[in-house]
């Protein structure tokens, strides 16, 4: 099992990111959350087996088509949470 917190950087609000995201997680089997944060950036905590989130971490580099990925900034998260689903979490 491994989580990651992902900061994605770009055009990455107001395009269905969080959505698209949501989607993809639980196509893979991901679960975890994504919000959006004051600055325009968009943050997730992805976890599951390596395969479902590096399939995340993939499709973040690229995001939904409208969208323009940047940057994104990738962390091992060493605490494994029982989450149950992929949730949209409420702007931060």
């Amino acid at each position: 099992m491994r989580r990651i917190r992902l900061v994605v950087r770009g055009i990455v609000q107001g395009v269905g990111f969080r959505y698209a995201m949501q989607h993809i997680a639980r196509t893979v089997g991901a679960t975890g959350w994504v919000r959006n944060l004051s600055d325009g950036t968009v943050e997730a905590e992805v976890q599951g087996g390596a395969a479902a989130v590096e399939a995340v971490l993939d499709w973040a580099a690229k995001g939904p088509r409208g969208g323009v990925v940047d940057d994104v900034a990738m962390t091992e998260v060493s605490t494994v949470e029982g989450d149950a689903g992929f949730e949209i979490r409420r702007d931060a």
